[in-house]
């Protein structure tokens, strides 16, 4: 089969368009004929050398994708070859056949094409769980680092879907108006955004955090956090490592967590699954949560499309065509 190989740690140059072993399905498997694979950051970090894939899993990259069964391995019910099917992965991705744990697959959305459908599983899973471990409830204020990306642009419509207010951060103007006709208010982080937040919240704070850029932030979310609020760190763009006073975080009684979902066990991403299904996917096809802006490159660019995801220009999702 066709997939997306990397010939040594470094730049989207690194990556090239070569041949690797077709996978079978194995106890409990299902594999899909991948139609289109999502973009994510996590992919960025991979090639680079900096987050490798749990033991026993693809080195190919790809953490989510869209297709349909090809083939079903022993002890699997509810899926049949044909199926339109979106999966959550730990890596295979980029390829034109993936396996995947059937708890890690759900049936495709209606409300959307197969291609779509291919950006849409990773950072709903994500969104959905990160919510979930911090407690996120209506009424509450969040601050949504990145609200033009792929992560912002679904996490900000389903923030407003739970009753929460929604602050963000972005980079350009045309990222802030994005942000804003998703609902948000939104910040330039090039400028005093630390202030701004405070003057937003008339100096309470935000109740939560959905953090994608690690030690940079650390200590300014610290302090634009209120009472009791709780930051949970799904991305590392900003670094890993940063010194904290923890006097700060005493006297909120504040929470700080993190999170992977690629290392989660099977039963917590089934679990994950299922409730992406049951809770998000009733919200795509009632329009309450639109589909973000799509960029699409040809399996073959996929170093393009890491380079254009790089470039920070992008706007939305980049999802790669089969």
């Amino acid at each position: 089969m066709r997939a997306i190989l990397v010939r040594a740690p470094g730049g989207p140059e690194e990556m090239y368009l070569g041949e690797a072993p077709t996978p079978e399905a194995g106890e409990g498997e299902v594999r899909i004929k991948v139609a289109a694979a999502g973009v994510n950051r996590a992919d960025l970090l991979q090639r680079r050398g900096f987050y490798p894939p749990p033991k026993g899993t693809s080195q190919i990259l790809g953490l989510e994708v869209s297709g349909v069964i090809d083939a079903v391995g022993r002890g699997v019910d509810g899926f049949a070859p044909g199926d339109p099917v979106v999966g959550l992965l730990a890596g295979g991705g980029y390829a034109d056949y993936v396996v995947a744990p059937a708890g890690q697959v759900a049936p495709a959305p209606t409300s959307m094409g197969i291609i779509e459908a291919g950006g849409i599983m990773e950072t709903s899973a994500t969104v959905v769980s990160n919510f979930d471990h911090i407690h996120v409830a209506s009424g509450e204020t969040i601050l949504i680092h990145g609200g033009s990306g792929g992560i912002g642009s679904f996490a900000i419509p389903y923030a407003q879907c739970l009753g929460l207010r929604v602050l963000t951060t972005v980079g350009s103007p045309e990222k802030a108006d994005h942000a804003r006709q998703l609902g948000a208010e939104a910040f330039d982080y090039h400028g005093d955004w630390v202030e701004e937040v405070r003057q937003a919240t008339s100096g309470r704070g935000v109740d939560a955090i959905l953090d994608i850029i690690g030690a940079k932030y650390l200590e300014a979310n610290v302090s634009v956090l209120a009472r009791g609020g709780r930051m949970t760190v799904i991305g590392l763009q900003g670094g890993t490592k940063a010194t904290l006073d923890l006097n700060a975080l005493l006297t909120k009684a504040a929470t700080i967590t993190a999170t992977s979902l690629r290392f989660r066990p099977l039963p917590e991403k089934t679990q994950i699954v299922e409730e992406v299904a049951d809770r998000v996917w009733p919200l795509f096809e009632s329009g309450r949560i639109p589909l973000p802006p799509i960029t699409t490159f040809p399996l073959a660019e996929a170093g393009a499309a890491h380079a254009f995801l790089d470039s920070g220009q992008n706007l939305g999702k980049i999802i790669l065509t089969l």
